[in-house]
């Protein structure tokens, strides 16, 4: 099968590699267009053992020639990025990207980079997506994504391991990561890996940073091996497999014990998302532990939450059970993704990643409109943008969690949270098709379409 190039779309975020850019098709393929050069390191990888392993084994995303200079790759069914990881989903994207690198290096490969960006998720399972990541190791190189792993991954995973600070703001806030001397200044010197990772790499840079040198050509001329470089992803694959999340209390974890209704109203719930029919791509804000996004009958489920702890914990137990049909990712609805990178194109805002065919919002409308001030038309409006049949909670000013944030407001802040008031808001988007009052009494279901 072939695809013209007249009606190729570009991906936004693939300028930078001149040599594999990603395309899209007019059906939506992910094509990668190959330059000379790059065909050249295409031919020599297809053939690889360590390629094909792992093409085999899901650790890189299925990719095939079907014409010359043009590979397709396997469409993936969320696009997501490092800021949105937990701590235990950048640890295992880093060490697949190593594993990976190891394994490249013994039969003559290297990696250009050391980007997390390359990695994507079929539900828990990470993959590697950046083929033309791949070139032919020159002799007497070293590996030039070094820094860059350091910067977007290892920083920080080590920032909190050793500090309990997590990265997510840092790496929304740059996409170049955390700088050597920025980690040196945040790290403590004598934790593992921090003397020769943080704390020397920066003192390199520093010495070098004036000089005008041709640092490939001098280590060539040193005799630079790849055993040096083999050995430094062994030490780094053992380092990043040690480090551990240091985390303080969350208000989240645990909350199906502690959650202020009942075991009967919990699988009332339950029975009313199963009930909610199918979809092919559906979104579970306020996922906290899956209950409710294992109870999707749903193809795929984005399972969306603002606490990393909790985000974590369900990554654990997904990948645990080796589940490819729920993504779990680290999102503060109230300060959302935003579109980042070159001319805000390269990394895209969650609502430009795909569009839902159902969203849960489940738990969550008090949190936003008490805890965060989200007006009720403000909500209801985003919602509505997203063109999706609508699950969504109310609890009224009786229920004790709602009770529980009020007390912390002043009376007058929120006179306007009542049911009626967020009822008459979501008729202007949409249409009730069903409700349900659960046993507590404090609490209602609706099922609701997007009005015309």
């Amino acid at each position: 099968m072939t695809t013209t190039t007249t009606t190729r779309t570009p991906e936004p975020a693939s300028f930078r590699d001149p040599e594999a850019r990603v395309v899209y098709s007019a059906d939506g393929e992910v094509l990668r267009e190959l330059s000379a050069r790059g065909r050249e390191d295409w031919s020599a990888l297809e053939n690889a053992r360590f390629f094909r392993r792992a093409l085999e084994d899901g650790r890189i995303v299925a990719t095939e020639e079907i014409e010359p200079g043009v590979l397709r790759h396997e469409r993936l069914p969320f696009v997501s990025y490092p800021y949105e990881w937990p701590f235990e989903m950048l640890r295992d994207a880093a060490l697949l990207q190593l594993e990976l690198l190891d394994e490249a290096l013994a039969e003559g490969f290297v990696l250009k980079d050391g980007s997390p960006y390359n990695v994507q998720w079929r539900g828990s399972e990470p993959v590697f997506v950046d083929v033309g990541s791949f070139e032919r190791l020159r002799d007497g190189e070293p590996w030039a994504g070094y820094r860059q792993f350091c910067a977007l991954f290892l920083y920080p995973l080590m920032l909190q391991a050793y500090r309990g600070v997590s990265p997510q703001p840092w790496l929304k806030g740059s996409l170049e990561g955390i700088e050597p001397a920025q980690a040196r200044g945040l790290l403590p010197r004598f934790r593992r890996g921090v003397l020769t990772h943080v704390v020397l790499h920066d003192r390199l840079e520093a010495k070098h940073a004036d000089r005008q040198r041709d640092v490939r050509s001098e280590l060539r001329a040193a005799g630079f091996k790849k055993e040096l470089i083999q050995a430094n992803v062994r030490r780094l694959r053992k380092l990043v497999r040690r480090l551990s999340p240091k985390r303080g209390r969350s208000e989240w974890a645990g909350y199906r014990e502690a959650a202020p209704y009942s075991d009967d109203d919990a699988e009332r719930k339950e029975r009313f998302v199963r009930a909610a029919g199918p979809a092919r791509l559906a979104w579970d804000l306020g996922a906290n532990d899956g209950r409710f996004s294992r109870a999707l009958d749903a193809e795929y489920v984005l399972a969306v939450d603002g606490d990393e702890r909790v985000v974590g914990d369900l990554y654990a137990a997904l990948r645990g059970a080796g589940s490819k049909t729920i993504l779990p990712l680290v999102v503060d609805l109230a300060d959302a993704s935003p579109a980042r990178g070159w001319r805000g194109v390269e990394r895209r805002r969650l609502e430009d990643r795909g569009q839902p065919d159902l969203v849960l919002c489940l738990a969550l409308v008090h949190h936003l409109a008490i805890g965060r001030n989200v007006p009720f038309a403000e909500l209801v409006g985003w919602l509505r943008s997203l063109g999706a049949r609508l699950v969504i909670e109310f609890a009224d000013r009786t229920d004790p969690m709602v009770t529980r944030l009020l007390a912390t407001k002043r009376e007058e802040a929120h006179e306007s949270y009542g049911r009626e008031q967020f009822e008459q808001a979501l008729a202007r988007g949409f249409e009730v098709e069903r409700r349900e009052q659960l046993g507590s009494g404090t609490r209602t279901l609706y099922l609701a379409k997007p009005t015309s």
